[in-house]
């Protein structure tokens, strides 16, 4: 069965920065992009980067792009959103989910993924 535990939210301060990991068991990770999502209160749940299988293709979408880094490490089985100068509106619960392929080439990778969601991992953002 297919798994994903996100962890390393928390709560920071406008202008901090925080790194989020995500480990995956139970499929054949390397075959998969991942992406990560984020649901903010009262709002739909959004995709906001993704990465290639093999870790060479990589998107953001306008809001995080020069703030936020992801990268994998798929012998670890890793996947993580570096986050740096943190705003407000970045408040969600976070979520990595895989891609139903192993690309990564833009806005239309992250619509389409598998219903595999972990539990999230909080962050909050003070203004």
């Amino acid at each position: 069965e297919a798994q994903l535990v996100e962890s390393g939210g928390g709560l920071v301060q406008t202008g901090g920065s925080l790194t989020l990991s995500c480990v995956a068991s139970g499929f054949r990770f390397d075959d998969y992009a991942i992406g990560w999502f984020r649901q903010a209160p009262g709002k739909e749940r959004e995709g906001i980067s993704c990465i290639s299988s093999n870790d060479d293709s990589t998107f953001y979408v306008d809001s995080v792009k020069g703030r936020f880094t992801i990268s994998r490490d798929n012998a670890k089985i890793m996947v993580y959103l570096q986050m740096t100068d943190l705003k407000p509106e970045d408040t969600a619960v976070y979520y990595c989910v895989p891609l139903t392929d192993f690309r990564c080439t833009g806005a239309g990778s992250l619509a389409q993924y598998l219903d595999v969601w972990g539990q999230g991992t909080q962050v909050t953002v003070s203004p």
